[in-house]
Formats: structure tokens, sequence, C-alpha cells
């Protein structure tokens, strides 16, 4: 069972290929849309910018993530890696998502996170930009996986 006592490798310093494994798994995570399964990848004491609102700790990521989905219905993410250091990694990604009145968006952007010496996200900066898309404009059906999706020049 997750906790926060236990190490969440890969662990820093990264290489590409450890920065590849966090980067897939922080999405395969997200992608459960379960707060209390993700705030064992934080420091207790981790902070947030996501847009315009500012978080710390993980009962305050709890707490925005749920309200999250709340909104974002039928939530589907990617993640790539963008760049890494020695305890940080940059992703860029995209995730589409439905309104309340049914209508289709896909969030583009990229996140700045720096890791603690056990693994975990002890700061976590996002910026992101929501477009209008149609039902056909849709990348992440359901039944497709997310990593199978050509996303090329012509995206970003």
């Amino acid at each position: 069972m997750a906790d926060f006592t236990t190490p969440r490798g890969p662990l820093p310093p990264f290489t590409h290929e450890t920065a590849q494994i966090k980067v897939k798994s922080a999405q395969d995570a997200w992608n459960t849309k379960n707060p209390h399964i993700i705030k064992f990848a934080y420091t207790p004491d981790s902070i947030w910018r996501n847009r315009d609102t500012f978080c710390k700790g993980t009962d305050e990521l709890v707490e925005f993530l749920t309200k999250k989905w709340e909104v974002e219905n039928g939530y589907r993410l990617r993640k790539e890696l963008f760049a890494f250091t020695d305890n940080k990694i940059a992703v860029q990604f995209w995730y589409e998502w439905y309104d309340a009145n049914g209508q289709w968006w896909r969030t583009y952007g990229l996140e700045d996170w720096t890791f603690a010496e056990d693994g975990r996200m002890r700061k976590r900066m996002m910026s992101g930009n929501d477009v209008k898309i149609s039902d056909q404009e849709r990348w992440f059906m359901e039944g497709v996986d997310v990593n199978e999706v050509e996303i090329s020049e012509k995206h970003w």
C-alpha cells in the first residue's frame, strides 16, 4: 500500500531513462483520477501552482484534484518528457475532457517538477491553455492508448 515513508523511485539524480519512467508513472497515476492514490507521489509539504491556483500539502492537493475531476469529465492525459536535470523534470502534456454542457476541450501545457531525495515531487508548477474541440477532433477516444496517438509539431 502507498504511503509517505517508502521512497518513490526512480530517485534523483535522473537519467534520460529514469526521467522517462517518472513521467509515464505520473501520467498513469493521473489517469486513474484518484487523488488518494496520486497524493503519495508528492511530499506532504509539496507546493503547487496550477494555472492561477496555489496549493500546499497533500490535503490541499486532494481537495484541488477532487474539484478538478468534478468539472473535467472524461479526462484522459498524455505527458511527455521535455527536459531534465539531476532532480528536476519538465514535461509537456495534453489532456482532453468535457464540461457539464458536453463541450469537449483539449488542454495543452507545460509542467516544471522538482523532486526531493526520496523521489517524491516537492514542487509542481503548471501552465496550461484550454482549446475547444469537436468530438471528431478528439485524440484520446475511449479504447485508444494515449501513448500511441501521434502528436507532432503541427499540434504545438
